[in-house]
């Protein structure tokens, strides 16, 4: 028997018990659907988690930040002095092999309006010019801030396109592009000039998206439904938070929102952020210890300071990809030993149905090889017919879930994943078939022609 009358005799077989075949399928289905869905919602996952990675300034950023005096510095807590300009002018001049270095000082408590209208930004900083390159802004309309704009302390701001929606109305709802260049607004009820708007910073699936979106409002004669308005925040936390970003000199934060001091009155010269960018990666850990060594002096030997790497960032995105994987893997593993289990009853019980046309088989010149690879051939045959339905439910799962959030790291399929379900579905169909195949193979002829 060659192997193509195998197959074809194995689909017979399943044809001709359709409903009993369908319930045996139903665990292999189940099985191939989630291993190559699990796959692809990782997939999806760990796109969107690099993705916002590289938004936020890519992998050679490196934050400085506060942390607690060590148990053995307790007693000078009260002397520390925090992050200042004067660990950004020393880390300038002392540790080379820094490449980028950026103060930032947060604007606290801010409240953005113009008008009747209000916009809370996700962060509102003073800063130097580095930060374009340092959290990788493009700055679309106008300028970005000058020498003199920082010497002089000048009211004036760079927006975001989240908080040019906010103010001035969203382009897809009024119609056109608003570029709000030389407009005031006001910050914590300080009037501000808007003299740069950055481009708008979008991943794969918001681009995708907004298609989208402007396909069902031309099939709806312009009518936009609200389930599908906006950018909305599940494109991304990064591209989010820098859509809706302001920046300002970081001179003008400190005189307009600083130097009054807290509640006691007392300037506050401490910065919110210093980030630094290495020049070499290689150099990463020699580039971090110059810096430690210029920020101990600068704080008199007082280590109230830390620094986080995005490499650190990307380790636990690793291990968050290998423990969902290694759980999705687990499930789809004994969904598909379960449907294996339902092959072999089936087969068993098959086998038992078919005892005299086997020794039928066997009276006529079939070897207990033959009807070995019969038996495994059919089991085979069974188990890729589910992995088949399985591909197809995946594909279905997977654009029910770009459906209900079709920005939110939508999944994605790859071709390894399938090849592995298949594979995977494969091998079950031969385990599951290998103990009815040899029951069947060790028939007596003579014996299976008088069963009744």
């Amino acid at each position: 028997m060659n192997l193509f009358n195998a197959i074809l005799i194995g689909l017979k077989e399943v044809w001709a018990h359709k409903f009993r075949s369908l319930l045996t399928l139903f665990g292999v289905v189940l099985g191939v659907a989630s291993l190559v869905g699990m796959s692809a919602i990782i997939k999806g996952m760990e796109n969107g988690m690099r993705e916002s990675m590289i938004a936020m300034g890519g992998a050679d950023k490196v934050l400085l930040q506060r942390q607690a005096v060590p148990a053995y510095q307790e007693h000078l807590a009260d002397q520390a002095p925090g992050r200042t300009l004067v660990d950004v002018v020393a880390l300038k001049q002392g540790a080379p092999l820094l490449r980028v270095i950026s103060p930032e000082m947060a604007v606290p408590d801010v409240m953005v309006s113009r008008g009747d209208k209000r916009a809370s930004p996700e962060e509102c900083v003073g800063v130097w010019p580095e930060v374009l390159e340092m959290n990788l802004h493009t700055v679309e309309h106008g300028r970005f801030f000058n020498a003199l704009d920082e010497e002089k302390a000048h009211a004036v701001c760079v927006i975001g396109t989240g908080i040019r929606d906010s103010l001035f109305g969203d382009p897809d709802e009024v119609g056109r592009e608003i570029i709000p260049l030389g407009e005031t607004i006001q910050i914590n009820g300080q009037p501000f000039v808007i003299v740069g708007m950055f481009q708008h910073y979008a991943s794969e699936q918001d681009l995708k998206a907004r298609a989208l979106r402007k396909q069902a409002k031309a099939s709806t004669n312009g009518v936009e439904t609200k389930k599908s308005r906006g950018w909305g925040r599940k494109g991304g936390w990064a591209f989010w938070r820098k859509n809706n970003t302001l920046y300002i000199p970081l001179n003008t934060a400190w005189v307009r929102f600083r130097m009054a001091g807290d509640l006691d009155g007392i300037p506050d010269p401490r910065l919110s952020d210093i980030d630094l960018k290495v020049k070499s990666m290689e150099q990463m850990e020699l580039a971090l210890q110059q810096a430690k060594n210029v920020l101990l002096v600068t704080h008199r030997g007082i280590e109230d300071f830390t620094f986080q790497t995005q490499e650190s960032q990307v380790d636990n995105i690793n291990k968050q990809i290998k423990n969902a994987r290694l759980s999705g893997g687990i499930i789809a593993g004994i969904s598909l030993l379960v449907g294996g289990i339902g092959i072999m009853n089936i087969m068993l019980a098959s086998i038992n149905e078919r005892v005299r046309e086997i020794g039928t088989c066997k009276a006529l010149g079939a070897t207990g090889v033959d009807v070995f690879v019969q038996i495994i051939v059919e089991s085979v045959v069974l188990s890729l017919l589910g992995a088949v339905a399985g591909l197809a439910a995946s594909l279905l799962i997977v654009d029910l879930l770009s459906f209900i959030a079709p920005t939110g790291n939508t999944p994605i399929i790859t071709w390894e994943a399938q090849a592995i379900a298949v594979a995977f579905s494969g091998s079950v169909g031969v385990f599951a078939g290998f103990l009815p195949a040899i029951k069947a193979a060790r028939l007596e002829p003579i014996q299976a022609l008088r069963y009744e």
